[in-house]
Parts: C-alpha cells; sequence; structure tokens
C-alpha cells in the first residue's frame, strides 16, 4: 500500500520509478512475517540521522534472524543517490526494509543465507506545525522479548499497534496510549511519549518493551543541553493525566503536540513547540 506519492524503489541491485514488486508468494517474508524495516526522513534536503536509521535496519533484521547484507554506509550512500531524483525541498519519507527468502526444512526458521533488501522512498508532506492529536486507553499491551521481537522494527509487531488505534479511534481519538505488561505507560500506537511537569520533562524509560526510538533519543540529547532535566523513568496513566504538557516523537512527525488525554485536556505548551525548535535547529546544524 503506497502511503505517499512520487515513489522510487530500490531493489536488486537498482533504482526503479514507482512502487514495483519486491516480494514472491513464497518468500519466507510472505508468509511467515520475517520483515524488518526502519523510516528516516529528507525535510529541506535536511537527513537527520540517517546513519543511525540505516544501523537499526541490520540491527532489526539480526534480531529476526536475517542476515543484513547492505553496510550502514552502502545504504546510506544508497538513500542518497535515491534521493536526487527529488526536488530539494521535498519531503521525503526513507524506508530500508530486509525481509527472509527461505527457511529452514521446517520452514518456520529463516534461512540466514537468503534475504531480501529493497528501499523505499515516497514524498509525504511533513504534518502542519499546527497539527496535534488526542490519546485514548486501549486494553491492548506492549509485548515483552520474550513474546515477541520488541528488539527489532518488525511488520510482525504492527498488528498489536493497528488494534490499539482501532480501538481509541471507534471512541474518537487520535491515539492509544499504551501500557506495558506491567501496567506502566510504554508509548503510544505509533510514537513515544513525553510529558511536562514543573517545568521538567518525563518519558518511559526503556525497559525492552519498546523501541525507544532515535528521535526520542535526540530529543533527550537536545533537551539536557539546553539545561532542562530529562528523567527516564517508570510512568502511570495517572502521571500522564497530571502532566502539564504531553508531546509524542517519532520519524514521521518529529514532535506532536497532544490536546487530550481521554477527558484530561492539555494546552500546546512552550517546551513542546521548544522541542521542535531545538531538533530542526540541531538537524540544521549537524
Amino acid at each position: 500500500m503506497a502511503t505517499g506519492t512520487n515513489i522510487r524503489t530500490y531493489f536488486d541491485g537498482a533504482w526503479h520509478d514507482g512502487d514495483v514488486p519486491i516480494m514472491r508468494a513464497a518468500d519466507h517474508g510472505s508468509w511467515l512475517g520475517t520483515t524488518v524495516f526502519d523510516g528516516a526522513r529528507c525535510v529541506n534536503g535536511l537527513t537527520p540521522d540517517l546513519d543511525l536509521h540505516c544501523a537499526r535496519a541490520n540491527h532489526s533484521a539480526a534480531a529476526l534472524m536475517i542476515t543484513p547484507t547492505v553496510s550502514t554506509e552502502d545504504m546510506v550512500a544508497l538513500v542518497r543517490e535515491g534521493l536526487q531524483h527529488y526536488p530539494k525541498g521535498a519531503a521525503i519519507y526513507i524506508r530500508p526494509m530486509y525481509w527472509a527468502i527461505n527457511g529452514d526444512p521446517t520452514a518456520i526458521v529463516p534461512n540466514p543465507d537468503a534475504t531480501g533488501f529493497a528501499i523505499c522512498l515516497e514524498e509525504i508532506p511533513m504534518a502542519a506545525d499546527t497539527a496535534s492529536t488526542t490519546l485514548g486507553l486501549t486494553r491492548f499491551r506492549r509485548p515483552t522479548l520474550e513474546s515477541a521481537v520488541v528488539n527489532a522494527k518488525a511488520g510482525c509487531l504492527y498488528p498489536n499497534n493497528a488494534r490499539m488505534l482501532a480501538e481509541v479511534r471507534a471512541r474518537g481519538f487520535g491515539n492509544a496510549l499504551a501500557a506495558d505488561a506491567m501496567g506502566n505507560v510504554a508509548e503510544t500506537a505509533t510514537a513515544n511519549v513525553f510529558m511536562v511537569r514543573d517545568g521538567d520533562v518525563f518519558t518511559p524509560i526503556a525497559n525492552g518493551t519498546f523501541l525507544a526510538g532515535i528521535t526520542r533519543a535526540r530529543h533527550i540529547a537536545n533537551l539536557r543541553a539546553d539545561g532542562i532535566a530529562v528523567h527516564e523513568t517508570v510512568l502511570s496513566f495517572d502521571d500522564f493525566r497530571a502532566a502539564d504538557e504531553v508531546f509524542l516523537s517519532g520519524n514521521m512527525s518529529k514532535v506532536t503536540p497532544v490536546t487530550a488525554f481521554e477527558d484530561r485536556q492539555f494546552q500546546v505548551g512552550k517546551l513542546t513547540q521548544r522541542v521542535r525548535e531545538m531538533y530542526w535547529d540541531w538537524a540544521a546544524s549537524a
């Protein structure tokens, strides 16, 4: 499914125009879910943390027992080659992907010697600075490493996220605030989450039930460099109800203010706006 427009695909050693077929019906990734991806952004010619996103694609592949076949440096070079075909000011979503092609004699365990690789570039506009979302509670939780490959950005994790979104959207909310196995706040269905209280910033501690995002880490570094205290800690839903500001952190939109959590309303605060400003200031100077 194409999310954006003006798609270009790197596959089988060359760049192709359009959303070209890359998997076969009998590929392990097609019917047994051994697929991983990562997402980076190109905005106004800036590609913040592109190398880290490409490196994470390789780490994710290894977590699913798929052998990564393209080095981080070569992947970055391929992406930059593909971006040359877009207008300078275009907003591009950058998605490197791996999948297993064959399995062992039982079919379940992927064969590490047969790996598919592709890069998909799509024009997807950045959300407007005025865009925001609301959060609702979901009964679905983030899994643990013992029950799912939560240490990878794996396609097989996303049906659970989709259940979260469908549940809260049916009640009129834009995203779901999800718990970990212990009942503490983990993240939302699509992004990491932060809250502000009394001038300090808080975010759920990375406890292995969710990916501590690359953009999340960049925000934490920027905030601390600006003298703002950031606490990675255990947080409850009541903590979020008592927050002064709440915002989401993810690659697609970088910063998304939250204006409500269930019946609790929030203003788009100055610190949330400051986080966005610091991110793009950093990206322009990197």
